[in-house]
């Protein structure tokens, strides 16, 4: 997973051997489903999958149609098979992107052993949301999906990010009202840290490379601060924790 990251991040200077988009994200909602289940158990990750899949392919397929919630766009034929009007790969890399950025949020909040669902749901829907403005005007450009009447940001409306809260948001409250602790008890430390590892190293391939270059400082707000809270929660954690 790593090597995908660093494949992303020096593509500009060396054109290492990649998956491209269908394939990197297939590989890293395979380690999202398989450190979920490790971390919080088998039932609750086919909820949590199931949640995220049903709510994002839902919103899609209406914001498609009618560009009621995110504006007028529509997705080519770069990112595979559709199911209606969404391509088929988009539910998963939903997932992708839902899990790490709840995993940060609750690590934000210091809420591994207690449940806040609304606290949490929201941090993660901020988080998640502040990934996309790092990486949608990016693919766009690369024509995975087109805005049809451009916008404001980068070329994006900015009714999409108010549709990727409500999204997230919907998703995470969802999952939060059936979520349990308990599960992943015999993990160890380090692995149970690997999402919040992988997001800040995402964002820094977002601050480091950016198809376009204003974004870099997006990304070192949008998608950093969070993470190195994230990460500073862990190093406190963990001191504690010795």
């Amino acid at each position: 997973m790593m090597y995908l990251i660093v494949t992303e991040t020096l593509w500009p200077w060396v054109r290492l051997p990649n998956l491209g988009n269908i394939g990197f994200t297939l590989v890293f909602v395979v380690f999202a489903l398989l450190h979920c289940a490790a971390t919080e158990g088998a039932l609750f990750t086919a909820e949590f999958f199931g949640i995220s899949a049903v709510v994002s392919y839902a919103l899609e397929e209406i914001g498609v149609r009618t560009g009621a919630i995110y504006g007028a766009y529509h997705y080519s034929d770069m990112l595979g098979a559709k199911l209606g009007h969404v391509p088929v790969i988009i539910p998963l890399a939903w997932f992708m992107m839902v899990y790490p950025c709840w995993k940060v949020a609750r690590t934000m909040l210091g809420a591994e052993g207690e449940s806040r669902v609304i606290a949490v749901s929201l941090v993660a829907a901020f988080v998640m949301t502040g990934w996309d403005m790092a990486m949608d005007p990016g693919m766009a450009a690369a024509h995975n999906w087109v805005w049809e009447q451009g916008g404001d940001y980068f070329g994006v409306p900015l009714r999409n990010y108010f549709g990727w809260m409500v999204t997230t948001f919907a998703i995470y409250l969802l999952a939060g009202l059936l979520w349990r602790d308990g599960a992943g008890r015999g993990v160890s430390r380090v692995f149970s840290r690997l999402p919040v590892i992988l997001f800040a190293f995402y964002a820094l391939r977002y601050v480091m490379v950016n198809r376009i270059p204003a974004l870099r400082v997006v990304a070192l707000f949008s998608m950093g601060l969070p993470a190195i809270v994230a990460l500073a929660q862990l190093r406190t954690s963990g001191a504690r924790h010795r």
